[in-house]
């Protein structure tokens, strides 16, 4: 069942970036990248880095990572939207190993300095070889940082959504896309009340979602409902999910009160994990 699951997964995200293939604005910008890191990681420990990232996508958050300095990035993705990734990461091709696999298959060889997986980890049903993986393929020191949907901070939002996605997970393309299209007019009107009261994830409506164009915003709604898998993660377990591969000083960080930054480092004497 897992794989059935991980596969049908790769595919609805190999479809969904083929269809939505640009990262325009903030959504694509070294800003967002600098709020999702949050204070567990500043971007500045990119420059020079060699860093890999796991569930590459459309490139964007590839992208994110050589402009904010890392020297090579390695990018993994398993879906059909490989072809969009490189399309759009061309310009910087030169410093991109693009591999087209999932991230229980990340080679130890060459080894990193950082790996990344921002909004994947949640979408994978036994995410434990992904990260055993990665902490493999760190060299001594290095770190792993993951962002996770969150359970804390999420219950009027989880009391909606869940229910939604039991049925939104089975609809056709075309009728997925007209919910979506009527919810991003219910969020754009959420969003203009946030500005006014602290609604529940005030911060993430104003800092964040809100300052996406009406486009990204559809996106992130479909990202939400059409994936077949997605977990909430709760403070303990996001914590867990790094301890349990062997990673050391885990620091987590509750990013606008509704999702996990977690961080982990490899021993420094540089012990593979089995």
């Amino acid at each position: 069942m897992s794989s059935r699951l991980t596969s049908r997964t790769i595919d609805d995200f190999g479809d969904q970036w083929t269809r939505y293939t640009d990262n325009e604005g903030f959504y694509g910008s070294t800003e967002l990248l600098a709020d999702i890191f949050g204070p567990v990681l500043d971007l500045d420990a990119l420059k020079g880095r060699q860093v890999a990232e796991i569930g590459s996508g459309t490139g964007r958050i590839v992208n994110m990572l050589l402009a904010a300095g890392a020297a090579h990035v390695t990018a993994l993705e398993p879906s059909q939207a490989m072809q969009v990734l490189r399309d759009n990461t061309r310009r910087d091709a030169e410093r991109i190993t693009y591999r087209e696999c999932r991230g229980d298959e990340l080679p130890a060889d060459p080894a990193q300095d950082i790996i990344v997986s921002i909004g994947v980890l949640h979408h994978i049903p036994d995410p434990e070889p992904v990260v055993a993986a990665a902490y493999n393929a760190l060299k001594p020191g290095g770190r792993l940082l993951v962002w996770l949907y969150g359970w804390e901070g999420n219950a009027a939002y989880l009391s909606f959504a869940l229910p939604l996605r039991a049925v939104s997970t089975r609809l056709p393309h075309g009728v997925l896309s007209a919910l979506c299209h009527a919810l991003n007019a219910v969020l754009g009107l959420y969003i203009a009340l946030a500005r006014r009261i602290p609604v529940p994830l005030h911060r993430y409506m104003t800092e964040v979602i809100g300052r996406f164009s009406r486009r990204k915003r559809y996106l992130v709604i479909y990202d939400q409902l059409n994936p077949a898998y997605a977990k909430y993660y709760r403070e303990a377990e996001a914590r867990q999910l790094l301890e349990r591969a062997g990673f050391q000083d885990v620091v987590l960080h509750h990013r606008h009160g509704y999702s996990w930054t977690v961080m982990g480092r490899r021993a420094a004497d540089g012990a593979a994990n089995s």
